[in-house]
């Protein structure tokens, strides 16, 4: 007697976009539709990401397996591995079963997103699942609708570039675009305030906090925000 092995299920990321519920895609929403599992990003202490959000107002919940899954802030590689081992069985747990998976992510899921170690894991583990990403707006292009700032036109360049403490590397990202957009920018605020200053191009940049959200802030006086704290999604776009 021969058994037919079982068609595993699809771990779809989907990009749900920047904030703005209005912001995604309708392959989005139908997938959001006909998935029988939601896995999204969960917060440890309370609260609901973005991507829980604008999930809730889409679909209803309790027709569906909703995958609360915790990504580890650390950089420790032994607690890494572990727990990103545990996240991937979670989703292994269903997928084996053939019922595909939704992954909502903010923004897009192949942009500085959790999705892009999740997918590599899932086929390093189980190369038998398909794995498919639809693209989101990402809070790039939703900071610079909002600014109504044209990132690149004709042979100019842009760059995306997470902001670090490395003032050097910076500067050089400003020297060598016509606009540079740094993402993750509030832990070193100061310092790239200060190189813009420096540069001669304060006055051609804005800072952006929760971009197209219910919360967002918009400041286009940068200089105002020195000595500050700003939230995580706080992103700065400077266009000489």
């Amino acid at each position: 007697m021969t058994t037919t092995a079982v068609k595993t299920g699809t771990l779809y990321g989907i990009g749900v976009g920047p904030g703005d519920p209005e912001l995604i895609t309708v392959k989005a929403f139908r997938l959001m539709k006909e998935c029988p599992v939601i896995a999204y990003p969960k917060k440890r202490m309370g609260g609901k990401s973005y991507a829980l959000e604008i999930v809730e107002l889409y679909i209803n919940t309790a027709e569906k397996e909703m995958l609360g899954l915790v990504f580890p802030m650390t950089k420790v590689q032994e607690t890494l591995d572990r727990e990103w081992s545990r996240t991937v069985a979670q989703c292994w747990e269903h997928l084996k079963e053939g019922r595909d998976i939704a992954f909502v992510t903010e923004g897009d899921p192949n942009l500085y997103s959790t999705f892009i170690h999740m997918a590599r894991l899932v086929q390093e583990l189980h190369p038998e699942v398909p794995v498919i990403s639809v693209p989101g707006i990402s809070s790039v292009l939703g900071a610079a609708a909002r600014l109504g700032l044209p990132l690149a036109d004709g042979d100019e360049q842009v760059a995306i570039v997470p902001a670090r403490n490395d003032r050097q590397a910076m500067k050089k990202a400003l020297e060598d675009h016509d606009a540079v957009v740094f993402i993750k920018v509030a832990k070193v605020l100061d310092l790239i305030i200060d190189l813009l200053e420096e540069m001669e191009l304060a006055d051609k940049a804005s800072v952006v906090m929760k971009v197209t959200s219910s919360d967002e802030l918009i400041w286009r006086n940068v200089r105002e925000l020195k000595g500050q704290e700003l939230e995580y999604l706080t992103l700065m776009a400077v266009k000489k």
